[in-house]
């Protein structure tokens, strides 16, 4: 109501940001999951784009995955916590694309497969190793999630989650070879989107 008490209309709806800048960039750092100079570590590189084509400036690309052996040191892992082997693994981190080159940048290693099915059952499918993302920016009314696969994985072959996506749209989940590690550009809508999932 105003002040002369006349109903106004309703607010608009706030898309995230513009404000990732301010409160979610954890800087250099965070772009790390695991330390600098991890053996078989390598940085995952790309940039967030919109429905043209066009890089996004003003996007935060969020990383959580298993270690190498396939584990999590999370209560919600059906096999139980298990702290990582290897030391100063996180599985998380974050980089934004608010640089010269609106590039997101991350630090990591790849994980270990992952049981998709009955825990006791030896012939239950596996997932093929495979990072997952969260990207937030300006102008999204909420996150959206995809996945990370790797090109010379054989696993990826029987991946159920990969199954359930045409064809056709799989290789918007791929990761290409780049120098030392890899490329993974995000395409956020308009043709070639990236498959995202729904959780």
């Amino acid at each position: 109501m105003s002040e002369q008490g006349t109903r106004l209309g309703l607010t608009p709806s706030q898309t995230v940001g513009p404000f990732l800048k301010i409160g979610l960039d954890w800087g250099e750092e965070g772009r790390f999951a695991v330390p600098n100079g991890t053996p078989q570590a390598f940085w995952i590189v790309g940039q967030v784009l919109d429905g043209d084509g066009e890089p996004m400036p003003d996007a935060l690309v969020e990383i959580w995955q298993a270690d190498p052996d396939g584990r999590f040191d999370h209560p919600d892992d059906p096999r139980g916590a298990v702290p990582s082997s290897l030391p100063g693994f996180t599985g998380f981190a974050r980089s934004t694309t608010w640089n010269e080159t609106t590039t997101y940048a991350v630090h990591t290693v790849r994980p270990g497969p992952l049981p998709a099915g009955d825990l006791d059952d030896p012939d239950s499918p596996v997932e093929a190793p495979h990072i997952d993302v969260t990207v937030l920016a300006r102008g999204m009314l909420n996150r959206v999630v995809t996945r990370i696969y790797f090109p010379d994985e054989p696993l990826n072959a029987t991946d159920p989650v990969l199954a359930s996506v045409p064809a056709e749209r799989r290789e918007t989940l791929l990761a290409r070879p780049d120098g030392d590690g890899y490329r993974f550009d995000i395409k956020l809508q308009g043709a070639g989107e990236t498959v995202f999932f729904e959780v």
